[in-house]
């Protein structure tokens, strides 16, 4: 205290007011031996120094360690939660506001029905329509729920339980590698992410299993699963896949069958049924063994399923139906524009007559198209009317989508004959104007008879029923090409065509689907159509949306006795010409063969009163065939398929077939006779001309009315 270091004056000039508030009390620091005191007097002092006293040693033990353990283990966990809460956090905010999310629409289906209501194809991203689970039978969505998610209806989006049992099993290599993932899961990993095997992409997963827990019920999550799950071969979704491997709507599926597709997910490529039909129905059983072990099914339904296991089926028609849903998909934007929901396609397609059409065709080309050397071939049968019957783009769909029906040009050679013949009798000629066979010479141009023969005077009708070359160029020559082109066009042929003296053997490129539809006037008695394959197209839940009209066309094109004067000629090619192998006892039919100069392209269209029908052979890249012709094997193919599609049917005449002459040999122009108006004679087996077509009286105009014209 000598120092005074530590001593504190009193002041004693305060202010008066704050007098009262002045603390005159001494601290016990402050009192005479007190602590201030003692611990001064210690450090003054000279004597010896007090030894301090020993603290105790804390006592350790077992208690403190595990304490510290513990509270090690919190402060862990505790930052362990601040951290994972910092990752879903930050893979929360990547993902797009929860408030505004929402399941993205289903890509429309679009399914192609034949004529009678079956199924043709399914068109879309998706490849099937959205089912509800109403619709299906009880055991198809437990079979999912057995193989994938057994405690689907237990859990809340994410399975601690699964992940952990998947854990196990594959530590164990117990069953091979499980994933753990929910059905849940699965579902927000097709709906909102994309396919990597991330672990930024399982924890946005998981976010969103738990926004779809929440938004939906569980029976709304399956059903959406089952509509969006990816089932291998473009098939999206159950009723896509039913369709794909069985041939049949999910609504029909067999117990098997359900279980194949529920074992299907895990691994489309390799699980599936026509590809590996052994892994796919080991997976199957898997599948029924779990449904049993839950009690999905009964002892005597697995019984049943294991004894019976499901066959996958081909498509109808071993996919030549898709050449057709194909040329629908080009046409029906013309009628319904954008489509945004599902919808149902009725079409004019016969089952039965497409797979017959496919049949022929490929089996011309099986047996005999090696030793011809051709390779492809295009079929088109359509009714008088315009609607299309079958359609067959190439010999196998899955090899070549390429459609050759309706977009492969190629030189129709003689089967445009008919145009030029037809132009001729608008112009006078009639099937007994008589021509001179022999050389022609058309500025160094001398196109020759298949045959390379001449047979002098003959008629029209057996010039064009013996597809003779030089009668055609003369009378393409007389008319003049321009004519005979616009005679094409009038009749539905919409291909580019030169007006040169060549256009009469067929040089000017064409496609099987347009000239079949402009042969069609001839079977219907003058009337032009459009081919058209759509009936109408509604919303699957019948909403219409078009209906084809019942009048429709190009209107009269051809006067009718003008066709039975062309129907009289082409008839002929079935008597005398080069079709006679195709004759069906009690049908008067009519068509033409044609053939290109150097033997790449041979056709035969031929119709009925009630049928239109069209062949073509050749090869894509232009190879030339082993002399093959339209009298030989497209021929063979038109018969063939014609003998299927008349079968049971009654024959129905073709216009002016009252007025078709008897052939009795061909008919000779006298000399000096204008070979237009030449006639075999005045017989009985001559030309009957037809009825005069009485114009419909018209109203005058006002300038005749006003002139009295």
């Amino acid at each position: 205290m000598a120092n005074g270091r530590d001593r504190r004056e009193p002041v004693f000039d305060a202010p008066a007011g704050e007098a009262g508030e002045l603390d005159f009390h001494l601290s016990p620091e402050d009192r005479a031996g007190g602590t201030m005191a003692r611990r001064r007097a210690s450090r003054n002092s000279d004597g010896p120094r007090r030894p301090a006293r020993p603290k105790k040693a804390k006592r350790k033990g077992g208690r403190s360690l595990l304490s510290k353990l513990v509270y090690a283990g919190l402060v862990l966990c505790l930052w362990g939660v601040i951290g994972i809460g910092g990752v879903v956090a930050y893979y929360a905010s990547q993902l797009p506001p929860i408030d505004q999310l929402t399941v993205p629409k289903r890509p429309p289906n679009i399914a192609i029905m034949a004529s009678d209501g079956s199924l043709l194809a399914n068109r879309g991203e998706t490849g099937g329509r959205t089912v509800t689970l109403k619709e299906l039978p009880p055991y198809l969505p437990k079979a999912f729920v057995a193989i994938e998610d057994r405690r689907f209806y237990d859990h809340f989006g994410i399975d601690p339980m699964g992940i952990a049992r998947a854990v196990y099993r594959n530590l164990a290599h117990k069953g091979g590698l499980q994933g753990g993932s929910t059905l849940t899961q699965q579902l927000a990993k097709n709906l909102f992410l994309t396919q990597e095997r991330t672990a930024s992409r399982k924890i946005q997963e998981a976010i969103l299993s738990l926004w779809l827990e929440r938004n939906y019920s569980k029976d709304q999550i399956l059903e959406l699963y089952l509509n969006r799950v990816y089932f291998g071969a473009g098939a999206y979704g159950v009723e896509a896949a039913a369709q794909r491997y069985y041939g049949k709507s999910a609504r029909n599926v067999s117990l098997s069958e359900a279980a194949v597709l529920a074992g299907l997910v895990q691994s489309p490529s390799r699980l599936a049924p026509n590809r590996n039909p052994e892994r796919a129905q080991a997976r199957a059983e898997l599948v029924i063994a779990a449904m049993n072990e839950l009690g999905f099914i009964t002892p005597g339904m697995t019984k049943t399923a294991l004894g019976a296991p499901a066959e996958p089926v081909r498509p109808n028609g071993a996919g030549s139906a898709n050449y057709a849903a194909d040329y629908v998909m080009d046409v029906l934007d013309d009628f319904v524009g954008n489509v945004e929901s599902d919808i149902v396609v009725s079409t004019t397609v016969e089952p039965a007559m497409q797979a017959a059409a496919e049949r022929v065709l490929v089996d011309e080309l099986n047996t005999k198209g090696q030793k011809f050397n051709v390779s492809q071939g295009a079929f088109v049968a359509m009714q008088p009317d315009g609607a299309v019957k079958a359609l067959v783009g190439g010999r196998n769909y899955e090899t070549s989508q390429f459609n050759r029906a309706t977009a492969a040009r190629r030189q129709p050679g003689s089967s445009f004959k008919p145009f030029v013949y037809l132009t001729a009798v608008e112009r006078g000629y009639t099937p007994d104007t008589v021509l001179e066979d022999g050389p022609v010479n058309f500025g160094g141009w001398a196109p020759k008879n298949y045959d390379r023969k001449y047979r002098g005077p003959i008629a029209m009708r057996d010039a064009l029923a013996l597809s003779l070359n030089t009668i055609a160029v003369k009378l393409n020559m007389e008319v003049g090409p321009k004519n005979v082109v616009q005679t094409a066009q009038r009749l539905g042929v919409s291909s580019p065509l030169q007006a040169n003296g060549s256009l009469a053997l067929g040089t000017s490129e064409v496609t099987p689907l347009e000239l079949v539809s402009a042969y069609a006037a001839f079977a219907n008695g003058g009337t032009g159509v459009v081919p058209y394959v759509i009936a109408q197209v509604k919303t699957t839940d019948g909403k219409l949306i078009y209906k084809r009209p019942n009048a429709g066309g190009l209107g009269r094109v051809i006067d009718p006795g003008v066709v039975a004067m062309m129907n009289d000629m082409m008839h002929n090619t079935f008597v005398v010409g080069t079709a006679q192998k195709a004759q069906i006892p009690g049908w008067t039919l009519a068509g033409k063969t044609g053939t290109t100069d150097d033997y790449k392209d041979a056709w035969f269209v031929g119709f009925s009163g009630n049928l239109v029908a069209g062949v073509w052979l050749g090869n894509d890249d232009g190879t030339l065939t082993k002399r093959v012709t339209g009298g030989n094997l497209p021929t063979e193919v038109w018969h063939n398929f014609m003998q299927v599609a008349l079968k049971d049917k009654q024959p129905v005449a073709l216009p002016g077939s009252e007025r078709f002459r008897t052939p009795s040999g061909p008919a000779v122009a006298s000399a000096g006779q204008d070979p237009r108006y030449a006639s075999a004679g005045n017989g009985e087996n001559a030309w009957i001309p037809p009825a005069p077509q009485r114009r419909a009286s018209r109203e005058k105009n006002f300038f005749e009315k006003l002139f009295g014209l």
